[in-house]
């Protein structure tokens, strides 16, 4: 027979107020007769908290079928009696949880997931409990049982230190409440900062948050590599090195985790750490720490202003949704986010001062870019609003209004990632004015005319307008659901929708376009195609000239999309000279290697419907429908669509191929890719230069909708 410990006593780390949990265990068929009350009575008259239980080696088998009892076997300790038995009880419920670990882990997963639903976040809970919220010492437990099954690596160095230093805050934390409480009240703060020797009570939060924080970050990684195991076919099992599948340049996939590609050098891009983040957020993928920490420590410092690869890769990770807070989190463990963005320092782990917010401030401006990537159809500015999300409580640390504080850092930050001035300007007035909507909707009358001339005040034009209402929004719902109503929506949409009528319809901005030469051979020869190919520092620019025709701009992007060259950007305009009528395209590719001699033949092969062209993959389940809107007012002469959607392989092909099976002609096109987003703005005439009427209109947007999967 043995007498053994478990759980946190088995683990020799008991709390003040602990229970000693023990087990008297004897081969089968020993009969202990009255030992266990023997060793129990005098425990309990000595007043220490007792969880005892007496059983066979047999019944310890049977017990460990409860997943609950199987995790404490695993942390068996000898106490007292026969060492071989304990062993043997050890080495039994190791062999055991390892053989079964394929099939127990996804238990053991469901059963965190509920507890966490409970307890809520160490790093966010306005009464944190450090034992059973996420982020607790009991999920650091549970990684080292991960650990156990031989399938992941699941405990690292960081792991230790800061369970041993939660450890440290429980047992400061039953002494205070005099008693086994693992939970942190309001006023404990103060104390619990004297006894861990920190400064105050701020202090002592960001502290055990960041404990909390860092422990939750390993075992979502760790999750994730455990399902990635788990689930893995059987011929992946056997593979020796992992295999890569390269997702863009310099990156790559492998088991579900974003690393670099063969052969990339980290210093060669300075926009690598940002774009491979993006990849990983946007296919909810681990971007892999090793990754990561190498990026920070040996990549490129971003030049002041950001090259337009760093720009359009951070406003990708912020619109990716779910994936977005994982890699995040990554980021923030490894030092990375200094690297791009020094300032979250000032608000990072920052408790809020209000108690209606659920989440430290840094948590909940990630939060409010999360909430604003689905509001990015309502704006023309996706990349502005995502942007502004991110920043507009960046004045938090500040003893001041953070509003006013957070403008002029606001403006100088998104200066330094290299947006225009305009757009600085935007963003920074956005930070300003982020409370100005809710605040006049829901304490001053939205119908009273005096109502809307305050906001127009600050609100110049109706696009920003809309980013305006959205990050409203956004901001709304990241704080609590209780901030954000039904009622509360209402008032703010009266007061937007007053304010828009203010402001008057507006045209789509059309940027203006330059005669270019047309080549003699397009003059010369009909159905002759031009195609030059320029390089620059972030891809290539080509030009497309031919005699223009219904359905020329359709076969360019066909011809594109057979390549599968994405198009971050497009113009489109016919040029007329004494001559004739010249169709001009400019399109921006990623790509700088491209040929124009294969791009031109590509171009033929579309035109004599010889090339198979790839399909438009389908819309996922999730994903935001496309909007597809008629500006009336935007042009006398032509039908004006904006479309926005997800930026896809084959978008503008499928838009500008349903228009021509209509019988119409593009006067004049502006694609722009803005983060995740597609903005593009058609301007649509009949053949022959005659406006489309307003049933064809209707008709146009309904059939570029469908096509597109709305």
């Amino acid at each position: 027979m043995a007498l053994v410990a478990v759980g946190g006593y088995g683990r020799g780390e008991l709390a003040p107020h602990s229970d000693l949990d023990v087990v008297l265990v004897h081969d089968d068929g020993v009969d202990l007769g009255d030992l266990g009350s023997t060793l129990w009575y005098p425990l309990w008259d000595s007043g220490r908290r007792l969880d005892h239980a007496v059983r066979s080696m047999g019944e310890m088998v049977d017990a460990a079928k409860d997943l609950r009892v199987a995790l404490g076997l695993l942390d068996v300790r000898h106490l007292a009696g026969d060492p071989g038995l304990t062993l043997r009880l050890r080495t039994t419920m190791l062999a055991d949880w390892r053989r079964q670990a394929r099939t127990r882990l996804p238990e053991l997963k469901a059963l965190t997931r509920k507890r966490h639903e409970v307890t809520g976040e160490l790093a966010h809970a306005s009464v944190p409990d450090v034992k059973e919220a996420e982020g607790g010492l009991r999920d650091a437990g549970v990684l080292k049982v991960i650990e156990a099954s031989w399938l992941v690596d699941a405990s690292t160095p960081a792991l230790e230190a800061a369970r041993l230093m939660l450890l440290d805050v429980r047992d400061e934390v039953h002494e205070l409440a005099g008693r086994p409480s693992d939970r942190i009240a309001p006023e404990m703060w103060g104390p619990l900062a004297e006894r861990l020797d920190l400064p105050d009570a701020e202090a002592a939060q960001r502290h055990v948050r960041s404990l909390g924080r860092r422990i939750a970050h390993l075992s979502r990684l760790a999750w994730r590599r455990t399902d990635s195991v788990t689930t893995r076919s059987t011929g992946e099992k056997g593979r020796r090195t992992p295999a890569l599948e390269r997702v863009a340049p310099g990156i790559a996939l492998s088991r579900g985790e974003i690393v670099l590609d063969a052969g990339t050098k980290p210093g060669d891009d300075p926009s690598l750490l940002l774009r491979a983040a993006a990849e990983a957020a946007e296919r909810d993928a681990v971007l892999a720490p090793t990754t990561a920490a190498r990026l920070v420590r040996e990549g490129a410092p971003l030049p002041t202003p950001w090259p337009a690869a760093a720009r359009d890769g951070l406003v990708r990770l912020l619109a990716s949704g779910p994936g977005l807070l994982p890699v995040w989190e990554t980021l923030d463990e490894i030092d990375g986010i200094e690297t791009f963005l020094p300032e979250w320092e000032q608000i990072r782990l920052l408790p809020h001062a209000s108690a209606i917010h659920r989440f430290t401030v840094d948590r909940h401006l990630i939060e409010t870019c999360a909430e604003a990537g689905g509001l990015i159809r309502h704006v023309r500015r996706p990349d502005l609003l995502l942007v502004a999300a991110l920043l507009h409580d960046i004045g938090k640390s500040s003893a001041h209004d953070h509003s006013v504080a957070g403008e002029p850092v606001a403006r100088a930050i998104v200066a330094r990632m290299g947006f225009t001035e305009l757009d600085a300007d935007v963003v920074a007035s956005l930070v300003r004015w982020h409370l100005l909507l809710a605040d006049l909707a829901t304490t001053r009358d939205p119908d009273d005319p005096a109502t809307t001339a305050e906001l127009l005040t600050h609100v110049p034009d109706a696009a920003s307008l809309e980013l305006l209402r959205s990050l409203t929004e956004a901001d709304a719902r990241a704080t609590s659901t209780a901030a954000w109503t039904s009622w509360r929506a209402s008032l703010v949409d009266r007061l937007v929708l007053r304010a828009g009528t203010a402001l008057g319809a507006e045209a789509s901005p059309v940027p203006p376009v330059e005669a270019v030469p047309v080549p003699d051979v397009v003059r010369r020869e009909p159905g002759a195609v031009s195609v030059t190919v320029e390089a620059h520092d972030v891809g290539a620019t080509v030009t497309v000239i031919a005699a223009d025709r219904v359905g020329l701009l359709a076969d360019v992007a066909g011809g594109l999309a057979a390549l599968r060259v994405p198009v971050k950007a497009a113009r489109a305009w016919a040029q007329v000279d004494g001559e004739g009528e010249w169709g001009v395209s400019s399109w921006e590719v990623p790509d700088a290697y491209l040929d124009a001699t294969v791009v031109r033949e590509r171009i033929r092969r579309v035109v004599d419907g010889t090339q198979r062209l790839p399909d438009l993959p389908e819309r996922p389940d999730g994903e935001l429908p496309p909007i597809v809107e008629v500006r009336p007012d935007a042009s006398r002469t032509s039908l004006v669509l904006e479309i926005r959607t997800s930026d896809r392989p084959g978008v503008v092909h499928r838009v500008l191929t349903t228009l021509a099976g209509l019988g119409l002609t593009v006067a004049s096109a502006h694609v722009s890719t803005l983060g995740p987003q597609a903005v593009d703005v058609f301007y649509v005439q009949e053949d022959g230069g005659v406006r489309p009427t307003e049933l064809r209109a209707a008709a146009a947007a309904h059939a570029v909708r469908t096509a597109l999967g709305g």
